[in-house]
Order: C-alpha cells, then sequence, then structure tokens
C-alpha cells in the first residue's frame, strides 16, 4: 500500500511540474529537463510514468476527465449539472486541472487537443439520451447536438472567466449559462427540481470525495 502511495505522489508531482512547465513555456518549448527539474524526480522515474513529453501533455489533458465520480442520480440532468458544477469548482481549487483546460484551450502545433472535448461531449450525450428516455427533456432536443453545444459553451464561459479574473467567478458564471440553457432543454418540471446554484460544485466535491478510497484520494492532496 505504501508503494502505491509513493507511486500515485509521484505521478502527481510529475504531472503538475509538467502543468507548470507548460503553461508557463508552451508545450514546443517546454523540455523534459524543465520538467525533471521541476518535479524534482529522476529521470527514469519520469520515463516509468510518462513516455514521452506528448504523453506528458496528454496525460497533464486528461486530468479535466472525471476522476471523481459524480454519485448516480434518479434525474439525468440533474446528474450533467452536478458533472459541470463539479468541473467549475475543479478549475478554481486544482491547478493541474485548470493547467489541463488551459493546455487544451491553446493552439499548441503537434499536440491532439481533441481527446478532452471528445470526451465531455460523449459523456454529455450519454446523460442527455438517458434523460430523454425518462421523459425530462423536451421533444425537439437531440441529444448528440445539445451535449455539443454545452460543451461549447462552458469551454466558452470558463476561457472569458480565466480572462477577466482567473476563474474567481467560474461557479457563478457556468450557473448562469445553465439558467439560460436548460429552459431550451428540460421540461419545466424537471426544470424546476433542479440545483443550479453556485455552491453545487463544491458540495458534489465533498460528496464524491467521500466515496473514493484512500489510496485515490492521495492523487486529490
Amino acid at each position: 500500500m505504501a508503494e502505491q502511495v509513493r507511486a500515485i505522489r509521484t505521478r502527481r508531482a510529475i504531472l503538475t511540474a509538467a502543468a507548470k512547465v507548460f503553461e508557463e513555456r508552451g508545450y514546443r518549448a517546454a523540455t523534459i529537463a524543465e520538467i525533471l527539474a521541476t518535479a524534482g524526480v529522476t529521470k527514469g522515474a519520469l520515463y516509468f510514468h510518462f513516455q514521452s513529453k506528448e504523453d506528458l501533455a496528454q496525460g497533464v489533458l486528461a486530468e479535466q476527465d472525471q476522476r471523481l465520480l459524480v454519485p448516480e442520480r434518479q434525474s439525468k440532468v440533474q446528474e450533467m449539472v452536478d458533472i459541470v458544477m463539479l468541473h467549475a469548482y475543479r478549475l478554481q481549487t486544482d491547478p493541474l486541472v485548470r493547467a489541463g483546460v488551459r493546455l487544451s484551450m491553446d493552439q499548441q502545433p503537434g499536440l491532439d487537443r481533441s481527446g478532452p472535448f471528445l470526451r465531455w461531449g460523449e459523456v454529455g450525450h450519454t446523460l442527455l439520451t438517458q434523460a430523454q428516455s425518462q421523459g425530462e427533456l423536451l421533444p425537439h432536443v437531440v441529444p448528440a447536438e445539445t451535449s455539443d453545444v454545452v460543451v461549447g459553451a462552458f469551454a466558452g464561459i470558463q476561457s472569458m472567466s480565466q480572462a477577466i479574473n482567473d476563474y474567481q467567478d467560474l461557479t457563478r458564471r457556468v450557473a448562469a449559462l445553465l439558467r439560460h440553457l436548460l429552459p431550451s432543454i428540460v421540461v419545466p418540471s424537471v426544470l424546476a427540481s433542479l440545483d443550479l446554484t453556485e455552491s453545487r460544485g463544491s458540495a458534489v466535491f465533498a460528496e464524491a470525495a467521500a466515496h473514493l478510497p484512500d489510496s485515490e484520494a492521495v492523487a486529490l492532496t
């Protein structure tokens, strides 16, 4: 168990260092040597976890994904809201997630940035399809199309918040975004039951973190 915890912490340290260097230098200018110096690990330790600079960048990008699993909700629209609000909260509180999002928004030559957008689109598509089957959506909604709109709108809102005040108002902006989007997607009876408050992300984070095994919780510290 102790060895597993050390490996998790080492991988986290390498990713955090890579995120810092990528953010400061850009993907193309960043070097493995700089990342090693920032992380304070050996070359062998780095290559045990990551095979190349591109592999490191993809690791940083993947931090946007759901390591924290939102508990299943009876309302699939609420589950989607919870995922969106949790991501907004993590952007405010987790530097590694923040760096991954910034990397995905930058036009870095030689780096495939499509992964996070495609994965978030798939998550939204799945939940909206389930919501549709439960009668939660308005008749005109096409889940794949609506998912792309939500992902794209979130990307724009987070970019705006980052530029204006480094994500300090992100949860407020995302809550406003959902209040504007969802009436055109969700039936009124479901809409009235949704929790769209700014504090929803922090509450979901605490709920999800409480269910993590100790070995996985290490990655959040």
